[in-house]
């Protein structure tokens, strides 16, 4: 048995080392857990919004980022099977950078900060006691058990129905996609997130460090089925649905190493703020990646969670007034996101629609302002 711990934080992305700092510069003894050794490659779009941007500036990053060399990214490009494009400034700069540096730096910073972090281990049990949390862990074939006052769920968006005593409540008729991604040269960077509508999803490309693309898919799991077993294999099938994708990745050549995938990928109806312990980032909520603003989610979940459970450590409000205030806080934040990125997901996989969207464009420009708009997070604090 270990020292009791404030908090114990599970996953290691962007929503768990940002809340793992916040906890730690506040002075609670934290532990960050993830079962995977980093740095890695992870699936995701790797483009950091510019509401991501003014959040990791809070959390006292601006020299760390800089000093990552992100691309600068300032438009977005919409790309759709029949041919029409919609090309609409963004609202301030974005960044390509590859989460393989990202979750690096970030894992550096909160080492920095105090948090304890504990690699290629498996969480399989937590269980509240008297004093807070009881977490098992598997570790080199050897089990432990950490005792922590408060314990977070950031493990992205995988339900780990085996690990509470209390099950979650599925959604067996949620529509399942497959996420996948690599990094490809030989694609011209034109310094803009581009996102290519194909049978079943979206292709995206976005420039990242060393002169490479971020090629990532978000798929139809039925469309998959038959498309190769391999993420190369796979892009180059759905690609043919998509002529200027094609043409897009003439000359691609995939980076060795740098491919992910994920499956299944359900995205959110409403936040899950709240199961046995608090959720926050992709374990809360999963947008459609044509929003663009996954990685700012993670960060003001982290946030808000961080707030209340400040407030809870200190004794200011019980366990049910944490739960219920950071329940509403989700709802109130991502609620309606969730309400338009599914409606601008449905909306642009309708040929219907996507043949008359780009000339409303041309003839009406803030339509497509409003288009990225609605599909992004308000600034934090406002």
């Amino acid at each position: 048995m270990e020292q009791m711990m404030d908090a114990v934080v599970i996953g290691g992305g962007i929503a768990g080392c940002s809340l793992a700092k916040q906890l730690a510069d506040l002075g609670w003894r934290t532990v960050l857990l993830d079962r995977q050794v980093f740095p890695r490659h992870k699936t995701c779009g790797e483009f950091l919004s510019p509401e991501s941007q003014e959040m990791l500036s809070q959390l006292g990053l601006d020299d760390v980022m800089e000093s990552l060399e992100p691309q600068k990214i300032s438009k977005a490009r919409l790309i759709f099977a029949d041919g029409g494009t919609v090309e609409v400034p963004l609202p301030g700069t974005a960044w390509g950078i590859s989460r393989y540096k990202l979750d690096t730096a970030l894992h550096e910073v909160i080492v920095q900060s105090g948090v304890s972090v504990r690699t290629g281990m498996t969480v399989t049990s937590i269980k509240q006691s008297e004093e807070g949390y009881e977490v098992k862990i598997k570790e080199r074939g050897i089990d432990t058990i950490i005792q922590a006052r408060t314990v977070y769920a950031a493990w992205g968006s995988h339900r780990h129905t085996n690990i509470f005593e209390e099950p979650y409540i599925l959604d067996s008729n949620k529509h399942s996609y497959v996420g996948i991604k690599s990094h490809y040269s030989g694609i011209r960077s034109d310094l803009v997130t581009e996102l290519y509508f194909v049978k079943g999803g979206y292709v995206g490309i976005s420039p990242v460090e060393n002169g490479y693309s971020n090629v990532a898919a978000l798929l139809d799991k039925e469309v998959v089925k038959g498309a190769g077993t391999s993420v190369a294999t796979i892009f180059e099938s759905v690609s043919r649905d998509n002529p200027q994708l094609v043409e897009r990745m003439k000359h691609a050549v995939p980076i060795a190493g740098t491919q992910a995938s994920i499956a299944p990928v359900h995205l959110s109806s409403h936040p899950l703020a709240w199961h046995v312990i608090p959720h926050l980032g992709d374990a809360a909520v999963v947008i459609p990646p044509l929003c663009g603003d996954g990685m700012s989610i993670a960060l003001r979940s982290s946030y808000l969670c961080c707030a209340l459970a400040d407030r809870y450590l200190r004794g200011e409000i019980s366990l049910l007034r944490w739960k219920e205030e950071y329940t509403q806080a989700l709802q109130h934040e991502f609620g309606g996101l969730i309400r338009r990125g599914r409606l601008a997901h449905t909306l642009c996989s309708k040929p219907q629609v996507t043949r008359w969207f780009p000339s409303a464009v041309r003839l009406y420009p803030p339509l497509g302002k409003y288009f990225v708009k609605a599909t992004r997070l308000k600034p934090y604090g406002g």
